[in-house]
């Protein structure tokens, strides 16, 4: 039973580890995709990314492999329960950072159109163009309200009619993009609480060895 206990919270420890540098590695690499030239396969994804907070996840992934190596000595120590709790209490504040990043991700999500309409004002003619031909549509309403670009997609105002706005395209491609990423960051929450709950279990453990251990002692001492 104790063997069990233990191998499941090594397990979910190093799973917090790799949750930590998943959640590193898609910041470091998302800031690096973005200073990329603008192409139609990356310019809806960077404009998304640009709205989300890469810098603070990079600051959470660190904080959680901080934590996974303060949990090392718990581990080495079988006695001992002070690093048990200190990786507790830091593994909960781990799990509140991660929920507040997922949390301002899934807030963008619920005013998509508005936020969306915003970024599309503010894109330069080439930006706007290249997602006019991602998403096979004119303008983000409609080819009469600015910015809209003329383009091999956008041929003239008779085509760009026909063919309407962005607003509904580009919309959905940011709700399913956008899903994923606040998804990704909830299922890391609930390792955390995993975690949590196993460093608990093994306090407790502890703490009854430790019982055990001075009711032992008291008995020899009474012995003699």
């Amino acid at each position: 039973m104790v063997a069990k206990l233990m191998l499941v919270f090594v397990g979910f420890d190093v799973l917090f580890a790799m949750c930590g540098g998943l959640l590193m590695g898609f910041s470091l690499i998302a800031e690096q995709t973005m200073t990329a030239s603008p192409t139609i396969n990356n310019v809806a994804q960077n404009l998304l990314l640009d709205q989300c907070p890469l810098t603070a996840g990079v600051v959470n992934g660190i904080f959680i492999f901080v934590t996974f190596l303060l949990s090392l000595p718990a581990l080495f120590l079988p006695a001992n329960r002070g690093w048990l709790r200190a990786q507790g209490w830091l593994v909960v504040v781990c799990a509140t950072f991660t929920l507040g990043l997922g949390l301002a991700v899934w807030v963008g999500t619920l005013q998509t159109r508005v936020k969306l309409s915003g970024i599309w004002g503010n894109q330069p003619p080439l930006v706007v163009s290249l997602l006019q031909q991602k998403f096979d549509c004119c303008g983000y309403f409609n080819a009469t309200t600015p910015p809209f670009e003329v383009d091999n997609v956008c041929l003239n105002s008779l085509v760009a009619a026909q063919k309407g706005g962005c607003i509904a395209k580009f919309s959905s491609f940011a709700n399913s993009y956008l899903d994923l990423i606040f998804t990704a960051a909830f299922g890391i929450v609930g390792v955390d609480v995993i975690l949590v709950m196993c460093v608990a279990m093994v306090l407790k453990y502890r703490q009854e060895q430790e019982r055990y251990r001075h009711i032992d002692q008291k008995n020899n001492a009474g012995g003699f």
